[in-house]
């Protein structure tokens, strides 16, 4: 499998929300949505879509129209109700703050302190996801 083309199981995850959106009934469904994934990762040109996907125009036009439906905004909410989370990441770290950084004195916890490595700031934690 190419890194630019869907898994067989993922698109069988796929398709049953896109019937139920509404997309259906083309045959080369899952080529135009592999084009249209091609061009969001790739920030080619529309024209520059491999013909492997389909006519370019043929994959913009959808786009577009699944644009103004919402389609990607409904299915992007509909993948986030039902997280895939076999592959998440998660990487933390500690900002250094001026010594004159710390902030009033509170008697209710502040995020920044002292360390072994001077002031610090909160730990600052991020979360991928995998493509």
């Amino acid at each position: 499998m190419s890194r630019t083309t869907l898994s067989n199981e993922t698109w069988s995850r796929l398709l049953p929300i896109l019937k139920q959106l509404g997309i259906y009934g083309k045959k080369n469904l899952r080529k135009t949505f592999e084009g249209i994934l091609f061009r969001l990762r790739t920030s080619c040109q529309w024209a520059d879509i491999p013909s492997c996907f389909g006519k370019s125009n043929s994959i913009y036009q959808a786009f577009n129209r699944w644009s103004k439906r919402g389609i990607f905004t409904k299915l992007f909410k509909h993948l986030a109700e039902n997280p895939d989370m076999e592959w998440v990441f998660m990487d933390g770290s500690h900002i250094r703050v001026h010594q004159h950084g710390i902030g009033k004195q509170s008697t209710t916890h502040e995020a920044v302190g002292k360390s072994v490595g001077g002031h610090t700031s909160i730990t600052i934690y991020t979360i991928l996801f995998s493509a």
